[in-house]
């Protein structure tokens, strides 16, 4: 089993979570997030004063996925969330050495 975890532009979400459901994905978690990379924050102009904002909101989508789904899955999130400029985000790979579903103490891939 990997943990998959992409950081991604906020508005790409819901793009991915339909091209999710088209696959019939079991399950994602996600959370809202702060952060930089080579973008290094952004320059606005508030009542004629420059502000640098170094932490740029983005959104951070996990899913734990048998070894085979992988790929899979990284494909269809570069899929939707590549635009080729700065900021387009990351994706990790984890192992996860085991998982446990509470309801049911199942373990393993069957507890995905």
């Amino acid at each position: 089993m990997k943990k998959v975890e992409a950081i991604i532009r906020q508005e790409k979400l819901e793009e991915l979570k339909a091209a999710l459901d088209q696959i019939d994905m079991a399950g994602m978690t996600v959370s809202q997030v702060l952060g930089c990379g080579n973008q290094k924050g952004a320059k606005e102009f508030v009542r004629g004063q420059a502000v640098i904002t170094t932490l740029l909101p983005k959104v951070k989508a996990s899913f734990v996925v048998a070894d085979e789904e992988v790929e899979a899955i990284i494909e269809l999130i570069l899929s939707i969330c590549h635009t080729g400029e700065v900021g387009d985000g990351k994706i990790f790979i984890y192992p996860i050495e085991e998982a446990v579903r509470i309801r049911t103490n199942e373990r393993g891939p069957s507890a995905l």
